[in-house]
This record gives structure tokens, C-alpha cells and sequence, in this order.
């Protein structure tokens, strides 16, 4: 009787398995793998592969030759190139800045009680250019933007305003690529800070309308502090993405005039692909990858006092 019973207390406890859960972990594992094998693929490897080759002059014609450092001190002594990353990193911050800016007054503004109904109209309007090709957006606006042909100048000129160098004038140029780049980025900003909105805890703010503090003053005390890391998470995104910039200038104004909308990864791909200098290009590849990687580490290390985590 005592071994019935404990045959019967070892059955019981035993689990069982169901077989299809042996079909989630494989396509989990599965999806994990493939997930892996894509990073390995197109980001590890070839980061990588360009730092060595950055070690090397090579023409693809004849054989790689060592060089050792000197792509590295040629590109700190080079001033178009130098230029180029002055040139990103301010058409960078100021890319960040009004998207941010941007995003954050649109999803302030959707949030309200009175707009509830509309939100989803314009998540998905102010989302939509994101979808759009960058430069598919960036030849529709060299043509609005045409300083003879363009139609902003054309309705410009029905005003009695003369036409404006959009693209030929150093200034102009940068401006209009950094307004369209908030144009088209804005949207991701938008939709994060509209679900980071909604998350806010209602009681807080209910305590906020009863200590008589304003539509200002719950933004900027209340609602920002408990949204800043959506807000981190949302510079550090975008500022990556504004450092890599390449479409835009390169189709609307070939990183002209002269060198002003000249940015690193248009300078990279002139020195690579177009002079075939393939070593000096990796070179400036790496470069750029150490000053995004600093700079994404200066925006953590002020995080730590400008970001509250509940």
C-alpha cells in the first residue's frame, strides 16, 4: 500500500510537458537566431571589417597595403574632412533640438482631453512622411525648394517676395535639409511622447489641478520630469540617426554649395567610392563611430541627473 501511494505522489508531481510548447521555444530560439545572424551580418561584421581595412590603403585595382596609422593622421590634418564633421554635428544638434521640440508640442497638444477623439488621425498623419522613402522626400523637395522652378518661390513670388537661395545659399541650404529632416523624423518623436503622455499617472496630475498649478506650470514640473526617459531614449535616437545624415544633402545639394551641407558620411563616401581611396574611407567610418559613441555617452552621463525614474 505504501509503494502504490508513493508511485501515485511521483506520478502526480511529474510534469508534463505539452508538445506544443516545445514548438514555441524552438521558433523562439529560432527568432532569436535569426535576430542575432542579421546584426552579425550587416552591423558587427562590417564594423569589423572597415576598422582593419582602415589599417590599409587600397584601390580595389591593386592589393591592400599596410599603413598602419596613417589614414588616422591624414584625416586629422585634413580640413574638408574636419570641416565635414563641424558641419554634422551642428546640423545634428540642431535636428535634435527641434525635433524634440517639435514632437513634444504635438503630443502636448493631441494629448488634451478635448482632442482625445482625433489622436489616432494624427499619429498616423504625423507619422506617415516617416514611412515615405528619404529619397524619394529628398528629390520631391529639391524640386519645391528649385530657386527658379520651385513652387515654395512661386507662391512666394505671388506675395511679392523674392526668390530664395533655398539651396544655393550656404545657409539657406543647411537650414532647409536640417527643416525637412525635423519634417520627415518628427513623427517617431511624436508617437513616443504621445504614449509617454498617456502614461502619466492621473492621480498625479488630479493633485497637481487641485494645488492650482497651470497647464504650464503641470508640463514643465510634472508631466516633463516623468516623461524624461522617453525623452533620453528619444534624443539618442535621433541624434544617431542626425550624425549618419546622407540623403538629403547628397541628392538635394551634392553637399554643396562649396562644403556647406557637406556632411562625414558624404565626405566617407567621396573618399571611398568616388576617389576609390577605400582605406581612408573606412578610416573616417571609425572615426565617426567613436564621436557617436562619445557623444551617446555624454547624453547618459547627464541623464543621470536630468532624468527621474519612478
Amino acid at each position: 500500500m505504501t509503494a502504490v501511494t508513493a508511485e501515485v505522489r511521483r506520478t502526480a508531481v511529474k510534469p508534463r510537458s505539452h508538445p506544443s510548447s516545445h514548438g514555441e521555444t524552438r521558433f523562439g530560439f529560432a527568432m532569436i537566431g535569426l535576430s542575432v545572424l542579421f546584426v552579425a551580418v550587416f552591423t558587427a561584421i562590417p564594423i569589423v571589417a572597415s576598422l582593419g581595412l582602415s589599417f590599409f590603403s587600397w584601390d580595389v585595382i591593386s592589393s591592400p597595403e599596410f599603413v598602419g596609422l596613417e589614414n588616422y593622421r591624414r584625416l586629422f590634418t585634413d580640413g574638408p574632412v574636419l570641416k565635414s564633421f563641424g558641419v554634422t554635428l551642428g546640423m545634428a544638434l540642431a535636428i535634435v533640438v527641434l525635433q524634440l521640440t517639435v514632437g513634444l508640442g504635438l503630443a502636448v497638444l493631441v494629448n488634451q482631453r478635448r482632442l482625445i477623439w482625433v489622436r489616432t488621425v494624427f499619429r498616423t498623419a504625423f507619422y506617415l512622411p516617416l514611412l515615405a522613402s528619404t529619397a524619394a522626400v529628398s528629390i520631391f523637395m529639391g524640386y519645391l525648394f528649385d530657386y527658379k522652378f520651385g513652387v515654395v518661390n512661386y507662391y512666394l513670388g505671388l506675395l511679392g517676395i523674392p526668390n530664395v537661395p533655398w539651396l544655393t545659399n550656404g545657409f539657406a541650404a543647411a537650414s532647409t535639409i536640417v527643416l525637412i529632416a525635423v519634417w520627415q523624423q518628427a513623427g517617431f518623436t511624436f508617437v513616443l511622447f504621445v504614449a509617454a503622455l498617456m502614461s502619466v499617472p492621473t492621480d498625479v496630475l488630479e493633485a497637481s489641478q487641485i494645488d492650482g498649478a497651470g497647464p504650464l506650470r503641470t508640463l514643465l514640473r510634472i508631466k516633463i520630469p516623468l516623461i524624461s526617459p522617453t525623452i533620453l531614449f528619444a534624443a539618442v535616437v535621433a541624434l544617431i540617426n542626425a550624425m549618419q545624415l546622407f540623403d538629403q544633402p547628397y541628392i538635394m545639394t551634392k553637399g554643396g554649395p562649396g562644403s556647406a551641407t557637406t556632411t562625414v558620411t558624404i565626405a566617407m563616401y567621396q573618399k571611398g567610392f568616388q576617389n576609390l581611396q577605400f582605406g581612408y574611407g573606412s578610416a573616417i567610418a571609425i572615426v565617426l563611430l567613436a564621436a557617436i559613441l562619445v557623444i551617446t555617452g555624454l547624453q547618459f552621463l547627464a541623464a543621470r541627473k536630468l532624468v527621474f525614474y519612478q
